[in-house]
This record gives C-alpha cells, structure tokens and sequence, in this order.
C-alpha cells in the first residue's frame, strides 16, 4: 500500500508546492504519493508562483503542472502525513480534525530537522528571490528526514 504525504501551506502557491516537488523527486513513485493544499482558497486552480517554479527548476525539479487546491477534512482520510508549513497552517488544519487519529498525522515540517522547536518555514511570498531560495533550502533538508521516515 502507498504511502500518502501531503503538504500544506496558506495559499498553496509558494511552500507547499516546492515540498510536494522537492519530496516526489527523492521518493519512489510506486510506494509514496505526494500532493499538496492550502488552508486558503485563494489560488484554487492556480499554477505556483512563477518564483517557486523558478527555484525549482534552477534544482532541477519541475513544478510548473501543479494546481493549488484547499485542504479539507477528506484529507484525513486520503493522508498518512499531513507536514504544515507553518503554526497558522497547523492550527487551520486542525481545526477540521474529528478524531485523534487525525490530529497525529499533523507535524510541522521543520520539526523534521529541529525537533519540538515549533519553528515556522516563512513565507516568501513578499520577500526576493532570496528568500525562495533560503525556503528551498529548508524544506531540501526536511524532505531528506521525511524520507528516512517513509
């Protein structure tokens, strides 16, 4: 049986988008799947922001055919893993938990690489290119933990 990883972010435009790319280029496809939402409906449909793309692409990874779509309750069900980018996105997601067993499968994903430090990936949605980069960076190294994990 599969194993099910989504990512979430706010807006699933900029984060979650480079840690789906990120962990499906590092997994086998025949044993792990990997999507990602947002805890917004903003960009439901949208492609990535052309920034995330870029970054991508500059490691190799494209990202360009994804479409943002918003995190449900459903997603419970579908998922093993949910990985939140950030407290907001964890207390969003949450928030549609029915059961314990739902709520388990919520990490933070830096919690991956600093343990119990509830630290947030930032948004880089304001920011340069710079800070794309710095969060590629951040969800490489998660990704790579995660992997150990599956």
């Amino acid at each position: 049986m599969k194993t099910k990883v989504l990512m979430v972010c706010l807006g699933n435009i900029c984060r979650s988008p480079l840690a789906e790319g990120i962990l499906k280029s590092k997994v086998d496809f025949d044993n792990v799947f990997v999507d990602s939402a947002g805890t917004g409906h903003w960009h439901v449909g949208n492609k990535p922001d052309p920034r995330s793309i870029e970054i991508a692409k500059n490691h190799g990874i494209d990202i360009s055919n994804q479409r943002g779509r918003q995190f449900t309750q459903k997603d419970f069900q579908e998922f093993d893993y949910v990985f939140v980018m950030d407290t907001s996105n964890r207390d969003d997601v949450l928030s549609l938990a029915q059961t314990q067993e739902e709520r388990k499968k919520v990490h933070l994903i830096l919690d991956e690489i600093f343990p119990n430090e509830n630290m947030d990936v930032p948004d880089p949605y304001y920011g340069g290119n710079q800070g794309f980069e710095n969060v590629y960076q951040m969800l490489n190294q998660a990704c790579d933990k995660i992997v150990m994990r599956l």
